[in-house]
């Protein structure tokens, strides 16, 4: 189910409350303060906080670094991040008094599609610049021109575990089991199964569950019926680990697929074995001996003690990638930023290279991982040249 602004009026009710009562121009603090105050919606808390508080590390590590090095533009970034608690009704009110209260030059955020779809048109109204890490629905950006990310999209994401399943896997018969209150796993599932489709492989049976379940027998009886190799399951890791667990229990020894949403550590503790043999994509590897990388990876470690996954790796670019902007801005405004954001060009982040293109998406590769030996291996990257 999409979150829309439009036929959610309290949501834009109070958003639009909070923006009248501005008094002063968004920049006047900016202008006057010897920071720049950044604004991050995040999700610290509920389901998916492990995401949220690995994106937010990598944010944090990234201004200080900047702020040790001297800041930007003669001036310290100031991060300030609010919870929205997993909810597209608190995310579009953290957006609103960011802007209004803070005053804000920018935001990062939201981690997932409907909160970034509720927060959106309100930083489009105000003209402030919105980087989302890990949104990957592409009506995201569509909201105007004030909107990017930095991850790849669902159809690119969709597309490259099709033609993997297809390709690499030699599949022809593949069921998905999908999250329809995920405007990510909906998104994600439509855009596998056409292209899987359009690769003369078949969609078996398609099944679906709520976030927070935690019983899914019978959707997976439903599936193992129709005899599929693969399972897709374009979810979060929380359910996954849980599906994976019970997919094995009733004697489904096959591939399970899925995307990024699959990428926290927590998954191996759910799941335990039951992934094993199992394949997703991501935006980095760990494996990657790229310099920069591996100095990432290092970094984070000494901060926060744990290897860092491809979430907070998103969260340490959109950081950066904010950083490159404000630097080849002439001034601090939002709408030089804006124009700087989008002229990035070949911009080298910790998750590959970045090049916006007309609709403000990243143009970047993609990286397929397996899980094997309690390991997450490198499988291949699909550039984004093959997608059409």
């Amino acid at each position: 189910m999409r979150f829309n602004w439009i036929q959610n009026p309290k949501v834009f009710l109070l958003a639009f409350i909070l923006l009248l009562g501005c008094k002063k121009s968004p920049l006047s603090k900016n202008l006057d303060s010897h920071s720049l105050l950044i604004g991050e919606v995040q999700t610290l808390t509920g389901s998916e906080a492990t995401f949220g508080v690995a994106i937010h590390r990598g944010m944090e590590l990234a201004f200080r670094q900047i702020n040790a090095a001297g800041g930007v533009q003669g001036k310290k970034i100031e991060l300030i991040t609010l919870d929205d608690q997993g909810k597209s009704e608190e995310a579009a009110t953290a957006a609103a008094k960011l802007i209004t209260q803070n005053q804000v030059l920018t935001i990062l955020g939201a981690l997932a599609s409907s909160r970034s779809l509720a927060m959106a048109p309100i930083l489009q109204k105000s003209q402030i610049p919105m980087i989302t890490p890990t949104a990957t629905n592409p009506k995201v950006t569509e909201i105007g021109n004030y909107i990017f990310r930095i991850c790849f999209t669902d159809p690119f994401q969709g597309y490259v575990m099709a033609k993997f399943a297809s390709g690499d896997l030699k599949l022809k018969r593949v069921a998905v089991i999908q999250d329809v209150k995920s405007d990510y796993s909906m998104g994600l599932s439509s855009f596998f199964s056409k292209t899987f489709k359009k690769e003369k492989g078949e969609i078996v049976a398609v099944q679906s569950y709520s976030s927070g379940d935690i019983d899914f027998k019978a959707q997976l009886t439903a599936i193992r019926v129709q005899k599929p190799e693969a399972i897709f399951i374009p979810g979060y890791y929380t359910e996954v680990g849980l599906i994976a667990r019970q997919a094995r229990e009733l004697g489904m020894n096959i591939p399970l697929l899925g995307g990024d949403g699959w990428s926290s550590p927590k998954l191996k503790e759910i799941a335990g074995s039951s992934i094993e043999n199992s394949y997703y994509s991501n935006h980095y590897a760990e494996t990657d001996p790229s310099a920069l990388v591996q100095k990432f990876i290092k970094e984070f470690k000494e901060a926060y003690h744990v290897i860092p996954d491809g979430i907070a790796a998103l969260g340490y670019d959109s950081a950066m990638l904010l950083i490159d902007a404000i630097k080849r801005s002439k001034t601090t405004s939002p709408s030089e930023i804006r124009d700087a954001l989008a002229s990035t060009h070949n911009f080298l982040g910790v998750t590959g290279k970045i090049t916006m293109d007309e609709n403000r998406n990243p143009m970047k590769s993609a990286t397929i991982l397996k899980i094997q030996k309690g390991e997450i291996l490198f499988q291949s990257i699909i550039n984004p040249e093959s997608f059409h």
